[in-house]
């Protein structure tokens, strides 16, 4: 079974405030806040910077800041609601999550805390099933739950829906696209039930009364394959949301798996497509729990601490920032080629895309490219 590499850490009743008062201030998302606090050196410390980094980056106003009476709202409200906030590292927090580039420096965890450590395995597909893939997602869903994984999935309609119900008894976990109370579809709220009321757990990084939006999903989705060791997807047809799940978890590490179908079902075409493209053809549990096996007892190491030195090194220049700027546009450049065109540390590039970013003029997108927006 999986080991961690260190104890686990817990946050401060004022530092999960702190923490919780950033990543729900204007334009700050996972990336920006593991940027800021790293430059900073904390949370409460980015959050009196935030001004003057917008100012910095050409901004006419600050941005709206989270107060402390909005995030201690929302504690109040999650607890009420038996969500608790937790940080990488902390007991709750699926291990192999924390390690993706942009894990939710916060997330809201509800049900069996001890489920949502053990390792996973993410099941996705179709929402419009066909009657053999529920079928088969029903078999193999139940076989690795028997061989003590935890099924992972986004608690949509099809696929994802056989994969919790047939997973139930031995414990699955529901990523969730918006907030714990606001659940889509909304007729799955009895499903959620089953799922905590049987030892399950539900994460999501949305605050309590987001309703989701089309693109909260493919975010959610970057979730269902950070929990995993890998992501099984079973049916999914072209520019399906399941391939968006099955290239996150290529670009994070995972093993992605596919069940290969007819050539005449395009419910097929994306999975096939996958299997083509190097994904594991799958058609039982062997298949996949023979590929997670050498990587099983790998240490994991937990994510950075809040105790990490703010960044040491000269302010950027107004000339540095003309520079970078000038290099920017709407097509997304990587930050190593800015570092290099820009002919400056990357210490002072990190530090004028922050104030970019806080002043809404900068949009990151994966793979570590930026663009201005």
């Amino acid at each position: 079974m999986d080991r961690l590499a260190s104890a686990p850490i817990r946050l401060s009743d004022a530092q999960r405030i702190d923490w919780l008062r950033l990543i729900r201030s204007e334009h700050v998302g996972p990336r920006t806040f593991r940027s800021l606090v790293n430059h900073c050196g904390s949370a409460r410390a980015a959050l009196e910077r935030l001004p003057d980094l917008a100012r910095r980056g050409g901004a006419s106003g600050a941005g709206r800041i989270c107060s402390i009476e909005n995030a201690e709202r929302e504690i109040e409200a999650s607890h009420r609601l038996g969500v608790a906030l937790l940080a990488p590292g902390e007991h709750g927090y699926p291990p192999r999550l924390a390690l993706i580039d942009d894990p939710p420096p916060l997330l809201g965890v509800r049900g069996a805390h001890e489920t949502e450590m053990r390792p996973m395995i993410g099941i996705v597909g179709s929402r419009n099933a066909s009657g053999v893939g529920l079928k088969f997602t029903q078999g193999i869903a139940r076989d690795l739950a028997d061989a003590g994984f935890v099924i992972a999935s986004g608690l949509a309609r099809g696929i994802d829906q056989a994969a919790h119900r047939a997973s139930l008894d031995g414990g699955t976990v529901a990523v969730l696209a918006g907030g714990h109370d606001r659940i889509y579809p909304p007729e799955h709220e009895g499903l959620l039930a089953s799922v905590i009321d049987t030892g399950g757990g539900a994460i999501s990084e949305m605050p309590l009364g987001h309703s989701p939006r089309a693109r909260d999903f493919p975010r959610r989705n970057r979730l269902i394959s950070g929990v995993a060791l890998g992501i099984l997807i079973v049916e999914a047809a072209h520019r399906s949301g399941s391939l968006i799940t099955g290239r996150f978890a290529n670009e994070q590490g995972r093993e992605v798996f596919a069940v290969p179908g007819s050539p005449l079902d395009p419910r097929a075409a994306g999975t096939n497509d996958l299997i083509r493209q190097g994904a594991t053809l799958t058609t039982c549990a062997a298949d996949i729990i023979n590929a997670v096996a050498p990587i099983m007892g790998r240490p994991i190491e937990l994510p950075m601490e809040e105790d990490e030195p703010p960044h040491e090194g000269r302010e950027p220049q107004e000339t540095d920032r003309a520079r970078i700027v000038g290099l920017l546009g709407p097509s997304p450049l990587g930050i190593d080629d800015l570092v290099r065109m820009a002919g400056t540390s990357p210490a002072i590039v990190r530090t004028v895309l922050l104030e970019l970013e806080m002043a809404g003029r900068l949009e990151r997108h994966g793979g570590g490219m930026v663009s201005l927006n």
